[in-house]
């Protein structure tokens, strides 16, 4: 009876610590927080041929601020962080790109405050450009001018081993016909493949869609717009497609076709400008300086060498300011000053300003 008293007990406490065995693992699997599966941005479009998908951890983002790097299956990679990139071309008075400035020999302002200039970059940093190519009714006289225009600007400007490249055609609606690529012979196709021009042009919502395509990921963001820059169909005002670029940090270059329309008519640069053309040639030059970029207008195919060739020397010599914003209001806006040091007449073109992020 003893031994079999002392077995019972045995198997008693046996079956115990079997229990709250059990009991501790459970506890522990309950604070196991489950990993979430990402959901795209419903901003882009996934019926045009992207769908962004994530990753994580691809490659840690060389700054000091705690920022989440993502990237998708063509290697786009996509940031969530505070950093206001500020692109800076400095030309002297015969504009002539001055390169040999330090981080010490700018000045930057933020609403009229200097602040600190957290690192400077060149050139080195990867473009990711979005093309809008106008397809719409108005610029048939241009067509053939418009594709030229585009497939020399890609192979000239576009470099495959750090770049990307994406185009959109504008015509009554925005279409994303290449997704970002570093194969120029695929855009290049796509632009041979376009149909005949027509319909109204809704340039302003197409400007909005390359802006959130392009927020998406890192880099220097540039948009190129090869169109007579009339607008004619869109939902968007022209003070809502600023903003969206410059929540984007997008850089804007034209290439304004209707130069080169008035000189096949009348064999002059300028023809009888309406209200509406008047008012698209504004609007073109308030994006671009308000974005740091610059109109174009050619006449002909050594105008737009020349355009192209500017363009290009411009990118590859830029200067990338990194600034770090602190305990700002979501979603303000807050304008840029910015200056050299020591060159009292560089002429220096920049974004004029950033809108906080809201998230």
């Amino acid at each position: 009876m003893f031994w079999l008293a002392q077995a019972f007990y045995l198997m008693k406490g046996f079956l115990s610590i079997i229990l709250i065995s059990a009991s501790a693992a459970l506890g522990q699997s309950g604070r196991v927080k489950p990993e979430e599966t990402p959901t795209p941005n419903p901003k882009i479009k996934s019926t045009v041929g992207y769908t962004p998908t994530r990753e994580k951890n691809i490659s840690p983002l060389p700054t000091p601020v705690p920022a989440v790097a993502n990237t998708d299956e063509e290697g786009v990679i996509k940031v969530d962080s505070n950093l206001v990139p500020i692109p800076v071309s400095v030309l002297d008075v015969n504009g002539r790109s001055l390169v040999n400035l330090k981080l010490a020999d700018f000045e930057l302002k933020i609403d009229g405050k200097i602040v600190e200039i957290s690192e400077l970059s060149r050139s080195e940093t990867p473009i990711r450009m979005a093309m809008l190519f106008d397809n719409s009714g108005s610029v048939a006289i241009a067509r053939e001018f418009e594709k030229d225009a585009a497939i020399k600007f890609f192979r000239r400007v576009i470099r495959p081993e750090k770049d990307l490249a994406a185009l959109f055609s504008v015509a009554t609606s925005t279409e994303l016909e290449q997704p970002f690529t570093r194969d120029i012979s695929s855009i290049v196709r796509a632009i041979e493949a376009f149909p005949p021009p027509t319909g109204a042009t809704a340039l302003l919502d197409g400007i909005v869609q390359a802006s959130e395509y392009l927020a998406e990921v890192q880099g220097r963001r540039v948009i190129v717009i090869v169109s007579d820059g009339e607008d004619t169909y869109s939902d968007t005002t022209f003070e809502n497609a600023l903003e969206a670029l410059q929540m984007s940090s997008s850089q804007v270059y034209v290439v304004k076709t209707t130069d080169f329309e008035n000189f096949i008519r009348t064999k002059t640069r300028r023809g009888n400008a309406n209200i509406r053309q008047l008012t698209a040639e504004r609007r073109m030059i308030d994006i671009t300086a308000q974005t740091g970029g610059t109109v174009y207008s050619p006449i002909d195919e050594k105008e737009l060498d020349d355009a192209f060739r500017q363009i290009a020397a411009e990118l590859s010599q830029q200067y990338i300011l990194s600034y770090y914003p602190e305990n700002e209001e979501r979603g303000a806006f807050r304008e840029i000053s910015l200056k050299v040091k020591n060159q009292p007449t560089a002429d220096i073109r920049t974004r004029k300003g950033y809108y906080v992020p809201k998230r």
